[in-house]
């Protein structure tokens, strides 16, 4: 059972003798964060911090799909022009062309999205005119985006 505060003992002095005591019998030693600084101590105060932690923490996006869609077609360009083979500039199209059909068939907030499947001749006709590596390889290739 919890050990109740004494009569005639101030609150401040009976919780900082069970801190001392405490600390004399090591409770304190291992706790995780010992000897680091506290995380983002000095960014201003934000009321949601714990709902911006947890969304961090179970990598959770609270951005719109159509938005967010756009960033992941934009990186796939990018990975399409620095791609090493033509296999591996289809399976690109391919993860995201079935990326932008399940977003727009599935959006439920946000912006509509307008993107469109990319077309997965015309990508590796444009990576192959760009030098098959390093090029841009991106505007012709096929989206309405």
């Amino acid at each position: 059972m919890t050990e109740q505060k004494p009569p005639k003992i101030s609150w401040e002095s009976w919780i900082e003798r069970k801190i001392r005591e405490s600390m004399e019998r090591g409770e304190f030693d291992n706790l995780p964060g010992r000897g680091e600084p506290i995380p983002d101590l000095a960014r201003p105060y934000d009321e949601l911090w714990w709902l911006r932690k947890k969304l961090r923490d179970e990598d959770l996006s609270i951005e719109p799909p159509a938005l967010t869609l756009r960033k992941e077609v934009d990186d796939t360009r990018a990975r399409i022009a620095a791609a090493g083979s033509e296999a591996e500039v289809r399976r690109l199209v391919a993860a995201i062309n079935e990326r932008i059909v399940y977003v727009n068939s599935h959006i439920t907030f946000g912006p509509p999205s307008d993107l469109v499947p990319l077309d997965v001749e015309g990508v590796v006709a444009e990576w192959r005119r760009t030098g098959s590596t390093g090029g841009e390889g991106g505007s012709a290739a096929g989206s309405a985006g």
